[in-house]
């Protein structure tokens, strides 16, 4: 008689058969009917966007805080050049007291965190997260990095919009650093004019 195995989600899957284990990690992916390392991978994300989503409805309570790393080169990462030249391939950001505008989509999420004193928006995909941890309940997760997973429809969607903030920020970048002359906000008076 078969029975189930427990296994980690990063362990190949497995099957009881006969008090022993049989590793089914063996077969060729495309031998596969079922891709049950993408689908697991792929329920743990929803793991972090469920915690991401009730921290934007409710915020933290009692100690709770969250370490997220993800893959800074993956396609739809978007952060400030500074934070790229400094992190060029992995960053690990916290959320607990210090972060802003958190807004969760399917895809991705998107907040603003603080560096040197400036508020910068990062936008992070689900698909680049390697790691996530809440480590006031000891819980952590770590993603298979080579797992590709399709996109739905809502994901495109999201995909969409993501390219169209990626555009709006780098022109919001872009125009940071422009110096504005105060003299059209001035008000004129009769021995000024």
């Amino acid at each position: 008689m078969a029975g189930f195995g427990v296994h980690l989600a990063t362990e190949a899957p497995h099957l009881l058969v006969n008090n022993e284990f049989l590793n089914t990690g063996e077969v060729a992916m495309s031998e596969q009917q079922f891709q049950y390392d993408t689908m697991v991978q792929e329920a743990l994300r929803n793991v972090v966007r469920q915690a991401l989503e009730e921290l934007c409805k409710d915020g933290f309570r009692g100690e709770h805080h969250f370490y997220i790393t993800f893959k800074t080169q993956t396609p739809d990462v978007i952060l400030p050049n500074f934070l790229h030249e400094r992190y060029p391939e992995e960053m690990t950001i916290v959320l607990q007291h210090q972060f802003w505008n958190l807004q969760v989509k399917q895809a991705h999420f998107e907040v603003e965190l603080s560096f040197n004193d400036k508020r910068e928006n990062l936008v992070i995909p689900f698909k680049s997260i390697t790691g996530f941890a809440d480590p006031s309940v000891k819980f952590g997760l770590q993603f298979d990095e080579n797992i590709k997973a399709d996109l739905t429809s809502d994901e495109k969607n999201d995909a969409n919009e993501l390219a169209v903030t990626a555009q709006y920020l780098d022109e919001k970048n872009k125009n940071s650093g422009e110096v504005v002359s105060l003299d059209q906000f001035r008000k004129k008076t009769d021995g000024n004019a």
